[in-house]
């Protein structure tokens, strides 16, 4: 094949002007177009904006940005991107220690320093939105959870009165018991050293 004349004072091989032409090919195939914007990151389930990485995203794989995240959290330790320790989340949500350790999809949680005694087990965190869902998946929704933690709490009421009663009771039978035994009870006199008993007058002096 016959060499192409470049026009700049040096001739080309065909065979490397065809490679050359095929690389430019590719290349410009790969390069961005123009007007096209790159590809944005997750979208901010609150506020529908994009971010780029998050406190929640990277630990509980939920797609809510920092600002959301504090503007909720701000005097309001109930909302839903709010942490909450494992005690409470069992008593508030009614879970067992294997709806939150065995049941699939197993909960992500985080540690941290126990603040009452950093020598302590670390507690774990879960996030309070996915701790709800979990309770309501087993309990059969919010209304149904709702129920039952008032059903518990007229439970515990109930039994509190009782033993308030039975304390009650208690003590008034040992006031009672105290009382007959005072009145029962026989008084014996002890007698001074000095003491002289008169025969005649059935006394002593």
């Amino acid at each position: 094949r016959e060499q192409i004349d470049s026009g700049a004072g040096f001739l080309i091989d065909p065979d490397e002007e065809e490679e050359r032409e095929s690389n430019m090919r590719l290349v410009e195939s790969q390069a961005p177009m123009l007007g096209v914007a790159p590809q944005e990151g997750p979208v901010c389930e609150a506020c529908g904006k994009s971010f780029a990485e998050s406190f929640l995203l990277s630990k509980f794989d939920e797609s809510i940005c920092d600002v959301c995240r504090e503007n909720a959290a701000q005097g309001d330790d109930n909302s839903k991107h709010a942490l909450i320790t494992r005690t409470d989340a069992k008593q508030q949500y009614l879970l067992k220690d294997c709806d939150l350790d065995q049941r699939e999809p197993l909960l992500r949680f985080i540690l941290r320093k126990n603040p009452h005694n950093s020598t302590w087990t670390d507690m774990k965190l879960y996030m309070r939105s996915q701790v709800a869902k979990r309770s309501y998946e087993i309990w059969g929704g919010k209304e149904e959870l709702e129920a039952q933690l008032e059903k518990r709490a007229e439970s515990k009421q109930v039994s509190k009165e009782r033993k308030y009663v039975k304390k009650i009771k208690e003590l008034r039978k040992a006031v009672r018991t105290s009382l007959y035994q005072k009145q029962t009870g026989r008084h014996e006199h002890e007698f001074a050293e000095d003491e002289v008993y008169d025969e005649e007058n059935d006394t002593w002096t």
